[in-house]
């Protein structure tokens, strides 16, 4: 009572101080034994436009066209940005020429060459020109001279310049007009990539209330400071409608808790004392004491925050090919230009003896112009890292954090799924089921006993669960020595004097201890226990398969995954029960660290080898949890790993990271990237097909300047349209 007035007292005058203090910022790595694990049982584009495009995440493209051009602040090196009314005035002096073309004026100025319909058309075309087409030139200019020849902005200076002066006014403004007006589509759809990443961003809470006890009065003071300034262990307090800064464990009170933001699941969960809690959540009840167990640079957030910020640097081969074929793409199509404009004007001089400009070389000259406008490949170097960008922006509103867009379409193009068992497949809540102590000088109770001291400083969910079975059942002093983790076999320990074994069936071999197999509990995990080199009994430990596991395995088939595998340091009996109720294809049990590795690297060159006969390429990926599994994560084309409940090393090796422990993220995961895939190949091939037909029909003089202006601006235009059904989806599935 006297501690709940003393905090009530102190709620009504909050002494709030701002501290800046130095921290240190450690890190504590503590390898345990992994049971399944320790297994008992037997993760610029080129195009020389120079935008850089900021968009925070995930585009990091840079496409060069003339004009110094950052979308992060949007802003020209040379000159200001075409503002939206400038370009709208441009474009209503732009109809107002088209009009004036077609009205029946036939005055004349006396003195002047052109009639008043003829001068006030190229006024308004002109005047157009200059808003629209000024800033391009400039920038074109200042661009030849740093060596950047054949960008989208020399390409289109050259070709309005010269498409005035064959007094085509009307087509040279719509090559400017249009290319802005491709422009501010180009800008909407960063903006809105980098938007949707700044709403991830906005997640992170600013300041964290740090509860600490007085050393002069011993009373409660209640501090709001950085959350970077507290240290791990800290007791902070998280009120009702705020959001929790940094992960931890409840030591006071409950609430609901909102975790949408991070695992995409908009059902609020209930939590209690003793229960984890993830930063960027949102309290919605009650008032909750945290006792921190990370640093807030560690926190689930900020390491959301950091995947997705830092997630373009790995490129797919389809952006490489993109930067590649930008490069090789656009001076050939110049070349082309060229031998358009010059060799049929000579070859038609030569034959027919006529050298006139306008008789014989404009023409050609016009369809050149029209190749070069055709030529910039704008909607490829634009689109497909967008693409990409939008694909893991959908994920990650999901819970499913993508470290590159190169495992994005690795995960779409899934053949081989393996999975880890425990923890992965199944729940990882192990209960103590049955006890065998086999021998008479031991009791259920002494055997339980001896296996969970042994265990003591093992964090495996096998080991938690002896604990827990133990608890209160035996209160005497523990003197533990000596203690040795052997990998995926066990633990050995001094206990009270005494040395004890706890592990799989190999442990039991190692050290040619005659062990009993339990024959009746054969789809559990079975701990043996030797004490003093003599067989003392085992223990027997459910697992129950998670709920959304079986779906897992049965949308990953109806997407076309052709095997399904399962891998595991348990024994076989219990292997093969849990594979069977999930409809795996293939299970392997009884597993060394190794042994995982070695059974991928055997499922990747099988895979290798039915790509090349089907010229497909099919993707392996592996699921898992454990810090045994961190080889074989990366080794997976994609590996993924369970967030939440995933080791820091496997974590850190993964590729790909669910946030909930729900194996069903990654048959999300697969649908959002092959939408994705699939724009991307819409805009590929759509853009290369479109420009393709208007390059022939221009070379052949079918075409006219407005169609190769819809090659150019307009595929542009089309391909951005539809990668932001992309944004669209992912703001529709948050």
């Amino acid at each position: 009572m006297e501690h709940e007035n003393t905090k009530n007292e102190h709620n009504e005058h909050l002494e709030l101080k701002q501290e800046c203090g130095c921290h240190e910022h450690k890190h504590e790595h503590h390898e345990h034994c992994e049971h399944e694990k320790h297994s008992h049982g037997s993760e610029n584009h080129g195009h020389h436009h120079h935008h850089d495009h900021g968009c925070g995440c995930c585009c990091g493209h840079n496409h060069g066209h003339g004009h110094e051009h950052n979308h992060e602040g949007h802003s020209h090196e040379h000159g200001k940005e075409l503002t939206t009314g400038r370009l709208i005035f441009a474009a209503i002096l732009f109809v107002a020429g088209i009009i004036t073309e077609h009205l029946t004026i036939n005055y004349s100025i006396p003195g002047l060459k052109y009639s008043l319909k003829e001068t006030l058309c190229i006024i308004f075309f002109c005047v157009s020109f200059i808003i629209v087409g000024k800033n391009i030139i400039i920038n074109a200019i200042y661009n030849l001279f740093k060596g950047h020849l054949l960008d989208e902005g020399f390409l289109m200076s050259i070709s309005s310049i010269g498409a005035l002066i064959l007094g085509k006014y009307e087509e040279a403004v719509a090559i400017m007009l249009l290319y802005q007006v491709g422009e501010k589509f180009e800008d909407y759809a960063v903006d809105k990539s980098r938007n949707s990443i700044e709403e991830i961003s906005k997640l992170r809470p600013d300041v964290a209330t740090l509860k600490q006890i007085s050393s002069e009065n011993e009373k409660i003071e209640l501090t709001e400071v950085s959350p970077d300034d507290v240290k791990t262990g800290s007791i902070i307090i998280v009120k009702p409608g705020e959001r929790i800064p940094i992960d931890g464990i409840i030591t006071d009170g409950e609430s609901f808790i909102d975790t949408s933001a991070l695992t995409g699941e908009s059902i609020p969960q209930k939590v209690r004392v003793g229960d984890e809690v993830l930063s960027g959540s949102i309290n919605m009840q009650g008032v909750l004491e945290i006792q921190t167990t990370k640093h807030a640079q560690d926190s689930a957030l900020s390491r959301i925050l950091d995947l997705v910020e830092n997630a373009t640097e790995n490129k797919t081969k389809s952006e490489q090919f993109v930067t590649r074929f930008a490069k090789v793409y656009t001076p050939i199509v110049v070349s082309a230009a060229a031998i358009v404009a010059v060799i049929p004007g000579i070859f038609i001089g030569l034959t027919s003896g006529d050298w006139s400009w306008n008789n014989n070389f404009s023409i050609w000259v016009y369809r050149a112009l029209m190749f070069l406008v055709v030529s910039c490949p704008c909607a490829l170097v634009i689109s497909i890292p967008l693409s990409f960008c939008g694909g893991i922006t959908a994920c990650a509103k999901k819970g499913i954090l993508i470290k590159g867009s190169t495992y994005l379409e690795a995960l779409g193009n899934t053949k081989i799924a393996v999975f880890d068992k425990t923890g992965t497949l199944t729940k990882g809540n192990f209960v103590v089921s049955h006890i065998h102590a086999t021998d008479d000088a031991i009791t259920e109770d002494e055997l339980l006993a001896l296996a969970t001291h042994t265990e003591m400083f093992s964090s495996h969910p096998i080991s938690t669960s002896l604990k827990y079975a133990h608890h209160d059942k035996c209160c005497d002093e523990v003197k533990l020595e000596n203690v040795e983790e052997i990998t995926s076999k066990g633990i050995k320990a001094i206990v009270n004097g005494k040395e004890v074994l706890a592990g799989n069936t190999k442990l039991m071999n190692q050290f040619n201890i005659e062990y009993n197999e339990c024959a009746e509990h054969q789809d559990g995990t079975i701990v043996h226990v030797a004490c003093n080199g003599k067989y003392a009994g085992h223990i027997v430990i459910s697992d129950e398969i998670k709920d959304d596991a079986e779906q897992t395995i049965a949308g990953l088939k109806k997407l076309g995954v052709s095997k399904t595998v399962m891998l595991t340091g348990d024994n076989q009996r219990s292997a093969e029960i849990v594979a069977s109720k999930l409809s795996l294809d293939k299970v392997y049990a009884q597993l060394l660290s190794e042994d995982k590795l070695r059974i991928v690297e055997e499922l990747h060159d099988e895979l290798a080898q039915n790509n090349k006969k089907t010229g497909k390429k099919g993707t392996l990926i592996f699921t898992g949890d454990g810090i045994n599994d961190a080889p074989v994560l990366a080794r997976a084309d994609a590996g993924i790993a369970m967030g939440t409940m995933g080791s820091d090393a496997a974590v850190e090796s993964a590729d790909i990271i669910i946030m909930e422990d729900k194996p069903s993220k990654i048959v999300e995961g697969i649908k959002i990237s092959r939408r994705t895939l699939r724009i991307v190949y819409e805009n590929l091939i759509g853009s290369l097909g479109i420009k393709g037909i208007i390059l022939i029909l221009s070379a052949l003089g079918i075409s006219n300047m407005w169609l190769a202006v819809f090659g150019d601006v307009g595929v542009t235009i089309l391909a951005v349209l539809n990668c932001l059904r992309l944004f669209s989806k992912a703001r529709g599935e948050k």
